[in-house]
């Protein structure tokens, strides 16, 4: 009982610290990311690209993929991608036979490097796909992970 009163506590003031924040103006409301769901209700590569308001994706040399060959856990595969392309505006992971394709998305400030790293759950063997918007153009490179039948499928 002690455990919940304390996270409760520790939950309220967290909320209130960060309330008090915003309406301070100390931290902007646009601190927090806008929830695109349709391109996380997505299924494919296609349907992720138009609703994040683009078309057809060109494939660039420019964009590097930096994750393992084989993935031994399918639970926590660590994926990192960097563009060298001018203007980059966002960047989005998609992993191709996951049930929502699109595992993450960052927007990239201008003067801010664009270079991303996360880990996304991956249920079996699949195509990544870094997706990039530079100067209002799509831009996309692949990558092959197998995983294992250690980790989530194979």
């Amino acid at each position: 009982m002690e455990k919940l009163r304390r996270l409760t506590i520790k939950a309220g003031s967290s909320f209130a610290v960060i309330a008090a924040a915003i309406s301070a103006g100390v931290l902007p409301a646009s601190a927090f990311a806008e929830w695109n769901k349709a391109a996380f209700d997505a299924k494919n590569m296609n349907d992720v690209l138009k609703a994040m308001g683009g078309g057809a994706a060109e494939k660039s040399g420019d964009i590097a993929i930096t994750a393992p060959d084989i993935a031994e856990n399918g639970a926590v595969v660590p994926i990192a991608v960097a563009s060298k392309l001018a203007n980059t505006q966002s960047i989005a992971i998609l992993v191709e036979k996951n049930p929502s394709s699109l595992a993450a998305q960052f927007d990239i400030p201008p003067g801010t490097e664009p270079n991303v790293g996360t880990r996304v759950k991956m249920g079996q063997s699949s195509n990544v796909h870094a997706v990039v918007k530079a100067g209002g153009k799509y831009y996309v490179a692949t990558k092959e992970i197998k995983v294992t039948l250690g980790g989530c499928g194979g």
